[in-house]
């Protein structure tokens, strides 16, 4: 984890920088590299264009942590608008959700009991959900409704592990017992290293130990990572192991290393792309940046010069 990550997000995390952020256009580029616009229209464009180069897609119509059931039961609504639109659109209907945008932190009943009308309109549109992980303090109450919902939804639902916590050996046993799709990421949170290992190494090691795990006996897992390193370790383990390139994907995020997603889709992998859109894109953003030092730096000059 680089050692910039904890301190831009907190000082990203502060109301006047957010301010600036928000309202001054130099930060427009960047995040038009990292969010493919602000509505639907837009998104479903870029999911065209990414379609048409052989790869496939995840939307994400960006939000987290409402604060009213309302606004929960809106963006329930909203997802099962996205699946059906793909639908028509002709692409496959594959969606990323937040459960802190469909209410859990009004109650997990909350949340699992939105989530049933978008699996219910996946199953409809042939689709998938997948349940995206968010900060630590979330963790097991999200493996908690995603093991409820699989039960109910074992083909529409799927969530993701992050190697960087300390559980999520333990997280992806689970996941393999019930043979539920699990996307593989190194974790973008800022996390105490009492739940999370702190080196990269340390990251980096576990992602390797989790990905071996789940290329053996996982269900079609999503190898999410821009590391060249890691690209490389699960290439030559699965030629080593002779596991063909139906059973997984690679996994990167819009605007990231579209090189190496192309390069990936003419060497035979299968590859989608997580595609952002929305107007609640600063937290997206934000850990966009630490995660990209020169970003960061980037962002950071501009605040001081401004």
């Amino acid at each position: 984890m680089h050692v910039l990550r904890r301190p831009v997000l907190a000082i990203a995390h502060s109301r006047p920088v957010a301010g600036f952020i928000c309202r001054n256009g130099f930060s427009k580029g960047l995040v038009r590299r990292f969010v493919a616009g602000e509505d639907l229209e837009t998104a479903v464009a870029a999911a065209k264009s990414i379609a048409a180069q052989g790869m496939t897609t995840t939307l994400d119509q960006l939000g987290e942590n409402v604060a009213t059931a309302a606004e929960a039961r809106a963006a329930a609504t909203s997802y099962t608008a996205i699946l059906s639109r793909m639908a028509e659109e002709g692409l496959e209907p594959n969606i990323s959700v937040k459960l802190t945008m469909l209410g859990l932190d009004l109650g997990d009943d909350l949340a699992r009991e939105n989530m049933l009308p978008i699996l219910e309109a996946a199953h409809a549109v042939g689709g998938f959900v997948r349940i995206d992980m968010e900060g630590s303090a979330y963790t097991a109450r999200t493996i908690a409704i995603t093991e409820a919902l699989h039960d109910r939804y074992p083909d529409q639902v799927g969530t993701v592990i992050q190697s960087y916590l300390r559980r999520s050996a333990e997280d992806v046993e689970r996941m393999i017992a019930r043979s539920a799709r699990v996307r593989l990421v190194k974790g973008a949170y800022a996390e105490p290293a009492a739940v999370a290992y702190q080196g990269r190494r340390d990251v980096d090691a576990a992602y390797v130990r989790l990905m071996e795990r789940l290329l053996d006996a996982g269900r079609y897992p999503a190898i999410a990572t821009h590391d060249p390193a890691l690209i490389r370790a699960a290439r030559a383990y699965t030629q080593r192991q002779e596991i063909a390139p139906d059973r997984y994907e690679f996994q990167m995020l819009y605007g990231v290393r579209r090189d190496e997603q192309a390069a990936l889709t003419a060497a035979g992998y299968r590859m989608r792309v997580y595609v952002p859109y929305g107007t609640q894109w600063y937290p997206y953003f934000t850990r966009r940046i630490a995660e990209r030092p020169a970003n960061a730096l980037f962002v950071l000059r501009q605040l001081v010069s401004g």
